[in-house]
């Protein structure tokens, strides 16, 4: 199955581009004027309680703003001095209109258009499992010194994972955070390696630490989990191989219970979170809801976009890598326009046109986010991977139903572990990020100074570049051509720079 998670059908990709703090505007020492007096609320407006971010500037400016927060009638949660993000609730629907016209906030907007509601938890579906019981491949015996599933894991050979093991495992020094739907740290292929320390569930958009907080809420909250395993899954005689299977991993939960979306708030909080505990590597397979692309000409939108933006950007200037998911809609995203008809989708879509240019997936289009596309067994890209001449930084093994491996392992999609000890296939850009995640960490491992950027350049300069196929792309084989492929052998809408390589990242 083609797995979307909060990506419903697809996301934008990233504009090329390393900018850091500067580019949204948190550079200590930022000029802030004093805030107009806002009146205090007489009565409490009527209206659904949401949860708001507003924009300031770092430093004193917050507790300013934090004050006209107050006066407009809403309450703060939590303050992101560092970065100038506070995160309010209030129930008054003219509450950001009223803070975005106070002196010194740069932009205000609600988070959702559902009000706030009570946690609760549901179990639901799982995926398609591995026909033989988890009791079974613990005892498994590893032939050829591979992990017992790994026959079945024809991703970990198609970026030279395998070889690069021989070299360099990865570095206990180096973690990846699975920014996600949580992570079951129990299960015997992640326990090893796993990162309680740097572990969190920053729903509601305050870190919440406490033991197991950082888990899935049910066992049908799978996907952190997976997206864990391709990163980091311990060579240890058990189930499969991650690409970086020394590294360590972490889990910051931020989906919310039941829906599964990823509100901005709890964004930023991991976002955040990540950096102040020294984070090497972040893993992002979702886009912010409830809006698929945050446009810059509408407050709501704006403000979510500056928000996480800075948090992002506080990221890799603390030393981070992010890297994110490109979309699941083969869309070619350096069109002219699009079509989103899946926002608001915590309330009832509208069919918009937008504007690429003007409205961005977030946080796949943010500065300095490595984008990434998917790719099957036969390095052609995946039928669903969203592509884009100039939007796609790299690819990465994601599966694909139509490309079809050879015995064993039988299955075009991903393999990797799930709760409770099980393993499963799944496809998608959510598969293929963290391919990118765990040879990011790789590289970071083989070069523990390199910057950011510079592990940036590396991923692209050690990716091997398939070149846009020769015949018309048709993966399904209805006759129909489902995209079309430009650019040259080196960069092409396909492929970015190209399918990465574990074996070149850990190379000095």
């Amino acid at each position: 199955m083609v797995h979307l998670r909060s990506r419903r059908s697809r996301a934008l990709a990233l504009p090329l581009g390393l900018a850091l703090a500067a580019s949204v505007g948190i550079l200590p020492g930022a000029a802030s004027a004093s805030p107009h007096e806002t009146p205090a609320k007489t009565a409490a407006a009527e209206g659904p309680l949401l949860s708001y971010v507003v924009n300031t500037a770092p430093g004193r400016a917050v507790a300013r703003v934090e004050r006209a927060v107050t006066r407009a009638g809403g309450t703060v949660v939590t303050s992101h001095d560092r970065i100038g993000v506070i995160v309010a609730h209030a129930a008054d629907p003219e509450f950001g209109a009223t803070l975005r016209a106070v002196e010194g906030v740069h932009s205000a907007g609600a988070t959702r258009t559902a009000p706030l509601r009570s946690a609760a938890t549901t179990e639901v579906g799982r995926p398609e499992k591995v026909r033989e019981p988890a009791a079974a491949l613990r005892r498994a015996a590893a032939a050829e010194g591979e992990e017992p599933l790994e026959s079945l894991q024809w991703d970990i050979p198609a970026v030279k994972a395998d070889r690069a093991a021989e070299v360099n495992p990865g570095s206990r020094k180096v973690t990846v955070a699975v920014i996600d739907t949580g992570v079951d740290d129990t299960h015997p292929d992640l326990a090893p390696n796993f990162s309680r320390r740097q572990s969190a569930n920053c729903v509601g958009g305050v870190p919440d630490t406490s033991p197991g907080a950082w888990r899935p809420y049910t066992s049908g909250d799978y996907h952190g989990t997976h997206v864990a395993g391709s990163i980091a899954a311990a060579r240890n005689g058990v189930g499969v191989a991650g690409v970086a299977p020394n590294v360590r991993v972490s889990s910051i939960k931020v989906s919310e219970p039941d829906t599964s979306l990823f509100f901005a708030e709890a964004v930023v909080c991991a976002f955040v979170f990540a950096a102040d505990r020294g984070v090497e590597v972040t893993n992002n397979s979702y886009y912010v809801d409830p809006w698929l692309f945050a446009c810059a000409d509408q407050p709501d939108q704006k403000a979510i976009r500056e928000a996480v933006g800075r948090a992002a950007a506080y990221a890799q200037h603390k030393g981070a890598v992010n890297v994110a998911s490109a979309g699941n809609s083969n869309m070619d995203l350096a069109a002219d326009s699009l079509t989103d008809d899946s926002s608001p989708n915590d309330t009832t879509p509208v069919e918009r046109e937008i504007d690429p240019a003007e409205c961005w997936d977030i946080p796949a289009q943010l500065p300095g986010v490595v984008t990434v596309a998917a790719t099957g067994v036969q390095s052609l890209k995946s039928y669903y991977s969203n592509y884009g001449l100039g939007q796609i930084d790299v690819a990465a093994p994601g599966g694909d139903k139509y490309q079809v491996p050879g015995l064993p392992a039988k299955d075009g999609r991903i393999l990797s572990t799930m709760p409770d000890g099980d393993y499963a296939y799944l496809q998608g850009t959510s598969m293929a990020g963290p391919h990118v995640a765990g040879v990011a960490a790789l590289a970071m491992s083989a070069r523990p100074d390199a910057s950011p950027q510079e592990v940036q350049w590396l991923l692209k300069a050690g990716a091997d570049n398939p070149g846009c196929p020769s015949e018309p792309y048709d993966p399904d084989g209805d006759g129909k051509i489902n995209a079309e492929c430009e650019g040259t052998e080196h960069i092409n809408s396909f492929y970015g720079f190209g399918i990465v390589d574990a074996l070149d990242a850990v190379k000095k």
